[in-house]
């Protein structure tokens, strides 16, 4: 028998699940409990699956089990498959009433306070009944989301090039790069500044080895300048806001940050010109995997969202 004849006949959706349950759990009696099965019918599941492709899928060891390398590629189908068949049941929900329905959102934090809440706010008022999941992570940890499938879409700022060929990244709105202080620094009182003036002042900028960090770096670079006097390295940009907000502290920051109303009033930007590319932002979704319509609902509104801000060369 072929292998596409032993898929076809014989391997049964709730083996597959059992197996994906057993390497997350990490050991038969584990997944046992979780499944509310017992070990022998948990082992018995296996068994008929790597009796159906031919295979071992599962190493056993003292720690309990982990996926051969047969186990790693059926894993990956799996998820593929149980993605693709609760998109399908998506869009039937959506087919049967096109005003409900959920959509889960990778983003930074900052974006979840500024820009997708904007969006959030616009498709909740057309569509009550749809439900929206945030997944909030770092910039570097969003684009594991999306190819983990635990997220429909990833809003995020694009710094450097896609590197995972996996991904597809849509622009939205670009902004520019900032320096940023609290409303009661000094520095806000004058009309023009030059980068140089601000090296010695108290910073508080991204770690050097984040991409943001690396940014940053290059903006004191381009200007012939040497790295300025950072007081406090911290990489999510509200913490950095707060300090601005409470010390004497400056930073560097893409502008749309300042559209969380919160800190309108708050937070100033100074008049320096950096010599830094508008950093864009974007959809990023993964290529070949067809997203709901409640998902594509929300890439929309997006676009609309976003509609003033291309305009705008802040």
């Amino acid at each position: 028998m072929h292998l596409d004849d032993r898929i076809a006949r014989r391997m049964k959706l709730h083996d597959l699940h059992i197996l994906m349950t057993v390497v997350e759990a990490g050991s038969m009696n584990k997944a046992a409990a979780v499944l509310n099965m017992t070990q022998p019918a948990v082992s018995r599941s296996i068994a008929e699956l790597e009796r159906t492709v031919g295979v071992g899928l599962l190493d056993r060891n003292a720690r309990g089990v982990e996926p051969t390398a047969y186990g790693r590629a059926l894993l990956n189908g799996g998820t593929a498959a149980f993605d693709d068949l609760r998109q399908a049941l998506k869009d039937i929900e959506f087919l049967a009433d096109p005003t409900a329905g959920e959509v889960r959102i990778g983003c930074s934090p900052i974006l979840a306070m500024s820009f997708v809440s904007a969006v959030i706010e616009r498709l909740s008022r057309r569509y009550p009944k749809i439900v929206f999941h945030f997944v909030i992570e770092p910039i570097e940890a969003l684009p594991r989301e999306l190819t983990e499938r635990n997220v429909d879409v990833v809003i995020a700022q694009r710094l450097g090039a896609i590197m995972d060929e996996r991904l597809d990244f849509g622009f939205v709105f670009d902004a520019p790069f900032v320096v940023a202080a609290g409303a009661q620094n000094p520095w806000v009182l004058r009309r023009k500044i030059d980068l140089a003036e601000l090296v010695n002042e108290p910073w508080t900028l991204p770690p050097r080895t984040s991409a943001l960090g690396s940014t940053a770096e290059e903006a004191f670079r381009a200007s012939g300048l040497r790295y300025p006097h950072t007081t406090v390295f911290v990489l999510p940009t509200e913490v950095r806001i707060s300090l601005l907000m409470t010390g004497p502290y400056l930073t560097i920051l893409a502008g749309f940050a300042l559209h969380v109303p919160a800190w309108r009033s708050a937070i100033k930007v100074l008049p320096v010109e950096l010599a830094l590319h508008r950093v864009q932002v974007g959809i990023v979704t993964l290529k070949n995997r067809t997203l709901s319509p409640v998902a594509r609902l929300f890439i929309d509104a997006a676009h609309e969202v976003a509609k003033p801000l291309a305009k705008s060369k802040r």
